[in-house]
């Protein structure tokens, strides 16, 4: 029993040195940031260019099951008052933005939206944000604005459901460019907007912030490694396992401690982290 206590214990002062360096470009930092109403308020304000936009509601870490297919953990949903979705994802790499994960989260959110009986027209306008290390569609812009339009006309097809693509690593003299330096500050008195930084000063330098951090870390932890324990097949195990060692990277875990949680070498978590990865 001591013995649990004192890893315990280290396990906490471990992760506690993992939060001080944690910026919003972390997924788990980020949604912890804006599971508070105004700061995903004030984010989307700046990415929508609304002014007015009001956030009503926040749900941060949904996991929308598919009974049927792939079911996916959305990081951030919020709804205004005009009842429009948002879907805000921070992806660090290239694969995890790809267009096609867009397109299934925008279905998920669809699929997840009205309920029995309901018609499609009630589906409201929605918005599938990824805030990304670099730049992913490579045509140099900071910000990109996705819909479907109709090829003969080129008129939009009106269906309503949009994907923006932000690129964080544009940190230019315009609200969008410092709310991405945001993103990237590991210190609060950094911080352009006073919003985000007292929500990064709470989560960083109370002890309630700091505690609810390591419970979320842990949890992640060590469902990750569950997972990859659980699944029987071969692949399966290496594709949770792989899941389970980016997540762990993304919170600040060093290469050495991800293999010995995920039980593989060091090397074959360098190939995962680096994205030169046989598809599993």
């Amino acid at each position: 029993m001591e013995q649990t206590k004192n890893e315990l214990k280290l396990h906490y002062e471990k992760y506690r040195e993992i939060i001080k360096n944690l910026t919003m470009m972390s997924d788990v930092f980020m949604r912890n940031v804006l599971k508070k109403a105004d700061c995903a308020e004030y984010v989307l304000q700046v990415i929508m260019e609304k002014k007015d936009l009001k956030v009503i509601d926040v749900t941060v870490q949904q996991d929308h099951k598919n009974l049927q297919g792939r079911s996916v953990v959305l990081d951030c949903v919020a709804e205004d008052n005009s009842g429009d979705l948002f879907d805000i994802e921070v992806q660090q790499d290239a694969e995890g933005a790809a267009p096609k994960r867009a397109r299934y989260h925008s279905a998920i959110l669809d699929a997840n939206t009205l309920n029995p009986g309901e018609d499609f027209t009630q589906l409201p306008q929605s918005y599938v944000i990824f805030i990304t290390q670099d730049d992913v569609l490579g045509d140099g812009f900071a910000i990109y604005h996705i819909e479907k339009t109709v090829k003969e006309t080129c008129k939009s097809f009106g269906d309503q459901a949009y994907i923006i693509y932000v690129d964080s690593s544009v940190q230019d003299d315009t609200e969008l460019g410092r709310l991405m330096h945001d993103f990237h500050c590991k210190n609060a008195d950094e911080m352009y907007s006073s919003i985000l930084a007292d929500r990064v000063r709470n989560i960083k330098e109370t002890q309630k912030g700091v505690d609810e951090m390591c419970q979320e870390m842990k949890k992640i932890y060590e469902e990750g490694v569950e997972k990859g324990m659980e699944e029987g097949m071969e692949k399966g195990m290496e594709r949770k396992a792989r899941e389970t060692a980016q997540n762990l990277s993304r919170m600040g875990l060093s290469v050495e401690a991800i293999a010995d949680a995920v039980k593989v070498s060091i090397s074959e978590v360098k190939e995962w982290l680096s994205g030169s990865v046989r598809s599993v």
